[in-house]
């Protein structure tokens, strides 16, 4: 992480400790970070899809990163799974949810899941949104996703299970989604492998031993069939395409080297009005 990266974060952090007032400060701050930083050499490239995030219900600017791949490749049957979703007002497919797709969520807390079932009654009723309340392990995840999805067929699948998320990954190379958005580790090198050992009994303890690295990923997605096609500016996910899709569509390589960005957590924030699905 660069000097002035770190000098951000404390300045992120500090702002928003304080007043409403200091928070605005925060977002104006973190909007002129992210101007500057794509003014580099690095993201002129119009294949590379930093240039296209945007933040509705992603954490970060998932959401246009997602929906500028579908607009490249094109949609199929609109379903989605994904691997913990929070209380599902801030993730990977929300947005898609409320843009007439259908598809599965997987959630571990019962405490999110009550949220979801409260604010999305609608969705789950008329069967768009499947809601699965289960602990997410490398053993009994194809099986929670064969009992609840129609189809095998999947436009997009995201995962972020936190410390087993590799693992996780691995076990459903036979679902084959035409696109996959993997949170990656990273702290550690774009080159470097490294792999969190599985553990179905552990969680994500709040430290940096989670997931694996972008390289780890890379090839993973390599041996199942996908290629890297880029990563959040944050730093959190990464997105990847199935190969015979991929075409001239994206940034090449598709190596963890060329598309890896660092830690920016701080970057994460949201202005406006709180997200809802529905009133």
């Amino acid at each position: 992480m660069s000097a002035l990266s770190r000098w951000f974060g404390r300045i992120i952090d500090r702002s928003l400790a304080r007043s409403s007032a200091s928070s605005q400060l925060a977002r104006s701050i973190r909007e002129k970070f992210l101007h500057d930083l794509r003014q580099q050499e690095r993201y002129a490239d119009l294949h590379r899809l930093t240039r296209s995030e945007h933040q509705v219900f992603s954490q970060g600017g998932e959401d246009g990163a997602i929906r500028e791949i579908f607009r490249r490749i094109g949609e199929s049957n609109r379903v989605f799974v994904e691997l913990g979703v929070g209380n599902g007002l801030e993730n990977n497919t929300a947005f898609l949810l409320a843009q007439g797709w259908s598809g599965v969520w997987v959630e571990g807390s019962h405490k999110n899941c009550e949220a979801i079932r409260a604010s999305l009654a609608s969705d789950i009723s008329n069967g768009r949104l499947k809601l699965i309340e289960a602990a997410i392990t490398a053993e009994n995840v194809s099986g929670l996703l064969s009992g609840a999805l129609e189809t095998m067929q999947l436009d997009l699948l995201s995962i972020d299970v936190d410390r087993n998320t590799y693992h996780v990954w691995a076990a459903l190379d036979a679902l084959k989604p035409r696109v996959a958005v993997v949170e990656y580790n990273a702290h550690f090198p774009a080159d470097l492998v490294w792999i969190a050992d599985y553990d179905p009994s552990k969680w994500w303890n709040g430290t940096s031993y989670f997931g694996a690295s972008l390289k780890a990923l890379e090839r993973l997605g390599a041996q199942m069939g996908y290629a890297l096609v880029g990563c959040d500016i944050a730093g959190v996910n990464a997105f990847f395409v199935r190969s015979e899709l991929v075409g001239d569509k994206f940034c090449a390589p598709f190596t963890a080297e060329n598309h890896y960005e660092p830690v920016r957590y701080y970057l994460h924030g949201r202005a406006g009005h709180p997200p809802a699905l529905h009133d």
